[in-house]
Parts: C-alpha cells; sequence; structure tokens
C-alpha cells in the first residue's frame, strides 16, 4: 500500500517519534523510510537510515518521559507532507518545544525530513 505524503508524517511523528521500542522503531522507518533518507535537523544533518535510526533513539533518550503531540491536522500536496507538533512532558505539562515536520516523499516513502523548530522554552 503506498502511503500518501500526510499519512507519512503522521507515521513520522506518531510511529517513530513517540516509539519507545527501537524495535519497533526501527520496523516503521525500514518501511517507511528510503535506505538514503536524509533528515534536516536545525543543528545537523543526519544522511542515511542508519544514521535516521540512530538519532531518534538519542533524541528520545534526552527526554524519555516526554512525548510529541501533534498540532493540527497532517497536510499534503503532490510530494510534500506536513505536520505541526509540540514535544514535552507527558504528563500534562506544558510543551517545552513546537515547531513542524516537512517532509518530501517519492512513492510512499519518505526521502528527505525537514524539522523547524519555532518555539523552543527549554534547552533539549
Amino acid at each position: 500500500m503506498t502511503r500518501s505524503a500526510a499519512d507519512l508524517m503522521r507515521i513520522n511523528l506518531l510511529e517513530v517519534f513517540n516509539e519507545r521500542d527501537p524495535d519497533r522503531r526501527a520496523a516503521v522507518i525500514a518501511e517507511h523510510y528510503t535506505e538514503d533518507v536524509v533528515w534536516h535537523e536545525p543543528d545537523r544533518i543526519n544522511h542515511g537510515r542508519t544514521e535516521f535510526v540512530r538519532r531518534a533513539a538519542e533524541l528520545l533518550s534526552e527526554h524519555p518521559d516526554w512525548v510529541f503531540r501533534p498540532v493540527g491536522p497532517a497536510s499534503g500536496l503532490d510530494d510534500i507532507g506536513h505536520l505541526g507538533f509540540q514535544w514535552g512532558p507527558a504528563d500534562g505539562e506544558p510543551p517545552q518545544i513546537s515547531g513542524m515536520d516537512i517532509a518530501r516523499t517519492q512513492q510512499g516513502r519518505v526521502i528527505e525530513l525537514y524539522t523547524i523548530i519555532t518555539e523552543m522554552r527549554q534547552a533539549p
């Protein structure tokens, strides 16, 4: 089944960056991202699925009690997807980071991901 760009944005946020089980997270990445995926973060660029898996695990380990929440619906146009997010404590405290992910997709897989931070209340 080919996923739309909007579907891939929901998967990216909820099934990759909210997934604490490393095997499940790696399986989702293997299925929905190309081998040579490029992920642009504000302070680095991650090349390839292996770096993507490693960096996602690293990011989640920095704040093990935080969760990502979507802000609004995921949207897509042709091969571009977008989803706003908030990241912060799972216990109902206000989110500490707000931003958006924008992805280029091809044949139902993410080929390039851009994470843009729009507000940071605390240094991650």
